[in-house]
């Protein structure tokens, strides 16, 4: 089954950001050698659980509107600016095709969303105790997928200095 990459139309059966041959050329430049044992059909599989990642986790984060109601990914989209100027409305951005990319090769290696499990503090096995940590992650994050998208995501390049009166 070919693989069926959004190419900034909107299409309404669009699977990836990126296509293999994307992928392959951004990871042999990067040196990430382990993608290259993949076959085309691992690949294909890989770079779909990417995009399906990427919808579930920022759907609701992108600035701007998607460019029709029909199309399958959230990108292409209207209204968005990056460092000052509008990204075009018919294209999906090299920052979001590389974001799908690089957790593509995540996926390859494993589950992108793994079920969580807490981090145990305490552990004590005469008449067995376990303790919990309240504070651990509640979600598996990707900090250079995230920096990468935060010129693309709502909120990510306004900070305001609250002050106490």
């Amino acid at each position: 089954m070919s693989l069926d990459v959004e190419t900034g139309t909107g299409s309404a059966t669009a699977e990836s950001y990126a296509s293999v041959a994307d992928a392959d050329t951004r990871l042999s430049a990067l040196g990430l050698t382990n993608w290259a044992t993949l076959s085309t059909a691992e690949k294909e599989e890989a770079l779909r659980r990417a995009t399906v990642h990427m919808i579930r986790a920022y759907r609701n984060r992108w600035r701007g509107t998607r460019i029709n109601s029909t199309q399958a990914l959230d990108w292409p989209r209207y209204e968005v600016c990056v460092d000052g100027y509008p990204v075009d409305s018919d294209i999906v951005p090299a920052d979001i095709r590389n974001a799908c990319i690089d957790l593509a090769l995540k996926a390859a290696a494993g589950d992108l969303a793994p079920d969580i499990e807490r981090a145990v503090i305490r552990e004590k096995v005469g008449p067995i105790e376990t303790e919990y940590s309240a504070h651990a992650h509640q979600a598996t994050q990707y900090r250079a997928i995230d920096m990468m998208l935060a010129p693309y995501l709502k909120g990510s390049s306004a900070m305001m200095r609250l002050v106490r009166a």
